[in-house]
């Protein structure tokens, strides 16, 4: 079965309501109309697969879905899902998110993309989104170095890493960027492996079902470029915090597991909350007559398909 978002969206715009989901999908209904042209072995295939089968395991359909990402290897993913899908500028995929999330809250907003896109260049976008408990989840392919300009540290590169950029060790620090997520506000911060996809793709669905700000940071090896967190690094260092007897409720504890790197690596859920309001919930327009974008645009028809036109 195959669903198309535009003409669910004509159905909607007649009823002025979201229509029933109907009969569940499988993983080959999520499957985007251009095939993924990562290196072979590249760890950003284990998230669209984490991805597509968290959807359906949630019984969502496309047109309930938007996927968002900034620019990088990791961001070409929303041509690759069937949904509604937005591929913006570099590092500013949270800021078209939030206003895609203002406008029409009944969807589940995904935001896709890298380290360097998403801790480097959207690195404010990413603290403020965060702090204003938007609702939406937010999943990082963090493969450690700057993949698509070939082969540069980036943010979460380790300190002494070799690269071109760096060709006698880098002399950073990296960032923690699951740290900095408990610490900005965030309220779902969670941390998987490509490796294991079973695994995350428990923690996609836990970010999705969520109501706030939900990060997924995931190491994704990149094969070609990154030499040092590869694969066969992962396998031997990942262990499960649930496996630990982590309490993601205890604040102090999620922030001293955040920072631990070393022979043990720990992924899983490291913090959540459900008692602090979403953006969209503070917003009082919001609560006026559902979502903005199910409302009377104010304006002509004439006026709106002109606008539209020039915009597509």
């Amino acid at each position: 079965m195959s669903v198309d978002p535009v003409d669910i969206e004509a159905r909607i715009s007649k009823t002025g309501q979201q229509p029933p989901a109907g009969p569940r999908l499988t993983v080959k209904d999520f499957k985007g109309k251009v095939d993924p042209d990562w290196c072979p072995g590249c760890g950003d295939f284990g998230v669209l697969t984490a991805l597509k089968q968290a959807l359906v395991e949630l019984n969502l359909h496309p047109h309930q879905v938007m996927t968002i990402s900034g620019i990088g290897c990791s961001s070409n993913l929303p041509g690759y899902v069937s949904t509604y899908g937005m591929h913006t500028l570099h590092g500013r995929a949270l800021a078209v998110a939030t206003g895609a999330q203002l406008a029409n809250h009944d969807l589940k907003i995904i935001v896709t993309g890298g380290d360097g896109d998403g801790y480097g260049i959207g690195g404010n976008h990413f603290i403020h989104s965060m702090r204003r408990n938007v609702d939406l989840t937010y999943i990082v392919m963090n493969n450690q170095i700057y993949g698509l300009t070939t082969g540069q540290i980036s943010p979460t590169s380790t300190k002494g890493m070799k690269t071109k950029s760096t060709p006698a060790g880098s002399v950073e620090n990296p960032i923690f960027p699951v740290s900095l997520a408990i610490a900005a506000g965030a309220t779902y911060v969670a941390r998987g492996y490509t490796g294991q996809v079973k695994h995350l793709v428990d923690l996609i669905k836990g970010g999705i079902q969520h109501k706030g700000f939900a990060l997924i940071d995931a190491f994704s090896p990149c094969v070609t470029f990154n030499l040092d967190n590869t694969h066969e690094f992962f396998k031997h260092r990942t262990k499960k915090l649930e496996d630990m007897g982590h309490d993601p409720t205890d604040f102090a504890a999620a922030i001293q597991k955040s920072y631990e790197w070393g022979d043990e690596i720990p992924i899983g859920l490291f913090w959540k909350r459900d008692d602090l309001p979403t953006l969209d919930q503070l917003e009082q327009i919001l609560d006026e007559g559902g979502p903005l974008a199910r409302r009377p645009l104010g304006v002509a028809p004439d006026v709106a398909k002109s606008l539209i036109r020039e915009l597509m």
